[in-house]
């Protein structure tokens, strides 16, 4: 069996930063353990999957498909970057013509667009509630140890947790920050935590001037110590930083290692639009 394979740099236009996917195009039905076998052998943090949805389906010209999304360990229900990976394969690669490409998935219709460089994905926004410090105070002690906390937010769709640092930190004290991700595990055995988020209010003035926003995310209860940049932890940063900061336009920096910039806009309809650019650094076949 011969499958098309694609690496994506996600949220960059630059090679070997932002966030790197696999993206496969499944010309056939493949096998349900296979998807995962795949994932694995790729090693990215998502892996994802474009099918087709009727027989007669065409990668350069149908503007719908099935996709999903693998990490090394297990499925997982949304992935931003991997979704702007498969998106710019079907543009950029299979040259499809559609304006807007839809995409079904675990988390329902996902639609993704192309404005100028960028490939603008049309995502779920969550909503965060406060959240009481006791319940989760072993884990952020494992994260953060004794720095301050400015407030604390809990999505209960994603399961992710929000942490946002206080506002005297700069940037470069969330770049710098160690942290051990494995031991989060110990921390928090319950469910209720399925990913980390930590954040930082932008600096309107100083050599990174223009960011609203600032964060990191680590999901180790998926595999996934660190994320580079992550399209679904936005879906949740936007509705936070939007209520805080008073605005509807938004810019974002994931600041880890390899980096990735995200320009946000909340829609009337309740969903939010996360534009990135890509950079495709590989194109190959699986044989097996």
């Amino acid at each position: 069996m011969q499958i098309p394979i694609f690496t994506v740099d996600a949220f960059t236009n630059r090679p070997f930063s932002g966030n790197p996917a696999a993206v496969c195009l499944l010309e056939n039905t493949l096998d349900e353990d296979l998807h995962q076998k795949i994932a694995t052998e790729m090693n990215l943090s998502e892996t994802a999957f474009i099918r087709k949805l009727h027989p007669g389906d065409d990668f350069t010209k149908s503007s719908c498909f099935g996709l999903r999304w693998f990490t090394p360990a297990n499925e997982v229900p949304l992935c931003g970057h991997a979704t702007l990976a498969a998106a710019a394969v079907l543009f950029h690669i299979q040259k499809n013509a559609n304006s807007v490409l839809t995409f079904v998935t675990l988390s329902g219709e996902l639609k993704a667009r192309q404005v100028e460089d960028h490939v603008v994905l049309d995502l779920p926004l969550y909503l965060t509630y406060p959240q009481v410090l006791q319940e989760v105070e072993e884990l952020i002690k494992e994260a953060i140890g004794d720095m301050i906390v400015q407030d604390l937010r809990y999505s209960p769709d994603t399961k992710k947790l929000l942490v946002r640092l206080s506002d005297a930190y700069e940037r470069s004290v969330l770049e710098e920050l160690q942290v051990s991700a494995q031991r989060f595990l110990s921390a928090e055995k319950t469910g209720k935590v399925k990913g980390l988020i930590l954040t930082l209010k932008g600096n309107s003035s100083g050599k990174h001037k223009g960011h609203d926003f600032y964060s990191r995310y680590f999901a180790p209860w998926y595999g996934l110590l660190e994320d580079p940049v992550t399209g679904s932890a936005h879906a949740v940063l936007s509705s936070y930083w939007s209520e805080q900061l008073g605005k509807k336009e938004m810019l974002a920096f994931q600041c880890s290692r390899r980096g990735g910039e995200l320009k946000i806009s909340l829609r009337n309809d309740g969903r939010v639009d996360i534009a990135g650019q890509i950079a495709i650094v590989l194109k190959g076949n699986l044989n097996f």
